[in-house]
């Protein structure tokens, strides 16, 4: 047997969310007018859900309510990297109890204006993989 790691692996649900919980940049991808389209969101992890802001009559807004969405989030230096990937429903929350627990995570607008709406997603699945990259990459990745 060979003491080399792995190139890639399965991580579990708990490390899948550890993961996401240490970022604060993701992808939204979800369908605008049947075509798949991607966004880039700051989100927070809250309950096991991945909670973020939108403004109104922002196409997530119009697109994500109720769909079915893929939200990935990913990082990575030159030893290693990881991608978690849910899948899930997004809605906006519309009670005052989900607007209360949403502000409790402290999810901050990064652009102006404010985006006065909480969407959060609730996840049907989860997977996530962990890269080892190999000396080539190392190699490719410092000759730059």
């Amino acid at each position: 047997m060979s003491d080399l790691p792995q190139p890639a692996s399965i991580l579990s649900m708990t490390q899948c969310w550890d993961l996401l919980s240490s970022v604060a940049l993701g992808r939204l991808v979800t369908s605008v007018d049947g075509h798949p389209a991607i966004f880039p969101v700051n989100f927070a992890v809250q309950h096991r859900t991945v909670l973020f802001r939108t403004a109104e009559g922002t196409k997530l807004v119009s697109t994500a309510i109720n769909h079915e969405v893929l939200f990935e989030a990913d990082q990575h230096d030159q030893v290693d990297g990881w991608s978690v990937i849910v899948k899930g429903t997004a809605r906006v929350l519309r009670s005052e109890e989900e607007l209360d627990e949403a502000e409790q995570a402290q999810l901050l607008s990064w652009t102006a204006p404010t985006k006065q709406h909480f969407v959060r997603i609730l996840p049907l699945n989860v997977t996530g993989r962990r890269f080892q990259f190999s000396a080539t990459l190392d190699d490719a990745l410092a000759a730059g």
